[in-house]
């Protein structure tokens, strides 16, 4: 597929220019944070290819690339917690893209049927290295059992 950016230009025109130049990694993909817009804090973070961050800008709707399935994903197609983009911004070098967005169905943007992805905390500071993890957040909004189909054995 052929991308629907530019390649981006030069220096100066990368991070003060107005044009979306996104600059995709050798795999093709831009990292992407997505955060609640009403309530804040961050959901997830993934990935996009050109395609993706095309048919998200297109239709307002998160759309990524998985790495695992290797294909195109438009969040919440299985579980019905679509995102809905609020507002999409670019980084300063333009190879990392932030989504606000809001979260349809019970709110939960984490397969795990969590608010957010990252429900764990890792402990931080002296001694803290190979303590256990802590939950944060880590009620379930929702079964995946009864959401999501079986995996193909």
């Amino acid at each position: 597929m052929t991308s629907s950016f530019p390649p981006p230009g030069p220096h100066e025109e990368l991070e003060e220019g107005l044009r979306l130049t996104p600059r995709f990694d050798r795999d093709g993909l831009v990292a992407a944070i997505v955060t609640d817009a009403r309530a804040g804090g961050v959901l997830m973070f993934a990935h996009m290819n050109a395609e993706a961050l095309q048919a998200t800008i297109e239709t307002g709707v998160a759309h990524f690339w998985s790495r695992s399935r290797g294909k195109l994903w438009r969040k919440g197609e299985e579980s019905g917690h679509q995102m809905k983009v609020v507002e999409l911004r670019v980084d300063c070098d333009q190879d990392a893209l932030w989504l606000s967005v809001e979260v349809a169905g019970t709110g939960a943007a984490c397969h795990t049927g969590r608010r957010s992805c990252f429900y764990r905390k890792v402990p931080v500071g002296p001694g803290a290295l190979g303590e256990a993890l802590a939950p944060a957040d880590a009620a379930r909004l929702f079964e995946p059992g009864s959401v999501y189909k079986a995996p193909k054995g």
